[in-house]
């Protein structure tokens, strides 16, 4: 078992019957476990230059930030539609049951900027794929993913195309 696994809580039937949450907020409230989660999550991308860390509403920002500061990057918030002053940029995804937006300042990335994107939890791959377009439409060098945990049953990671390095800390 990952140090980290104990720290995450599994709740049955949240947030509808028949669905296993896993909730963070253990790992979020444990200073020392949320101090090595950064640090994990980071090892990979050590060295790789990272400019820049997208992290995505809404736990994305709490674990993106910090791991910004590790990589000495900036931190680029991609936020729910109509959340963030304009001019944004936008891109629709779908989830189980109709679609959804996901938006970025239209002058968050510099052209080039070696960008890294990060969420909490990986599932369908819909949210993340959508990051990823954001990041082309700014123009930024995406160099790779990272997620706390993947629901690896979902295979989500099927939707992550193109060879660019996703790391997941915990696999379900």
């Amino acid at each position: 078992m990952s140090p980290f696994e104990q720290l995450v809580t599994a709740v049955p039937d949240f947030p509808r019957p028949g669905v296993l949450f896993r909730d963070v907020s253990p790992l979020l409230a444990d200073a020392e476990g949320f101090a090595r989660c950064i640090d994990a999550l980071a090892e990979p991308w050590q060295g790789h230059g990272v400019q820049a860390v997208c992290g995505i509403e809404s736990r994305g920002f709490i674990f993106g930030a910090a791991l910004a500061l590790k990589l000495g990057a900036g931190f680029v918030p991609i936020r729910k539609a109509g959340k963030l002053p304009p001019p944004v940029l936008g891109t629709d995804y779908q989830l189980e049951y109709g679609s959804d937006r996901l938006e970025v300042g239209s002058k968050a990335l510099c052209a080039g900027e070696r960008t890294l994107i990060i969420d909490d939890v990986l599932a369908t791959g819909g949210t993340l794929a959508a990051a990823r377009e954001l990041v082309a439409q700014l123009g930024g060098e995406l160099i790779g993913a990272a997620v706390v945990i993947e629901l690896a049953a979902l295979h989500g990671r099927d939707r992550w195309l193109g060879g660019t390095p996703l790391h997941a800390l915990l696999r379900y």
